[in-house]
């Protein structure tokens, strides 16, 4: 199963049994929407903090990616390099 299917379960999961748990608290509503705005923000900042990992690890493997497609063009450029040698001693 891939990790941000695991996130993203985890991350639903939390909310959801945060809502439940608030609402079916013995407490005011005035309480109650208060605890549900803040906890919606932690989700919230959560989420946003987790989408700039993903976000950063995204990048960094497009970085290392397009070095090795540059290290493979410098070996091809070398290739012909040697072949077009090769051919000037025969």
């Amino acid at each position: 199963m891939k990790s941000s299917n695991v996130i993203l379960g985890f991350l639903g999961g939390m909310a959801v049994g945060a809502v439940l748990g608030v609402l079916l608290a013995p407490e005011k509503g005035s309480e109650t929407r208060k605890k549900l705005k803040e906890q919606g923000e932690d989700l919230v900042n959560n989420l946003k903090s987790n989408f700039d990992d993903l976000a950063s690890k995204v990048a960094s493997k497009a970085d290392e990616l397009l070095s090795k497609e540059n290290v493979a063009e410098e070996v091809e450029h070398n290739l012909e390099n040697l072949k077009n040698i090769n051919k000037n001693i025969l």
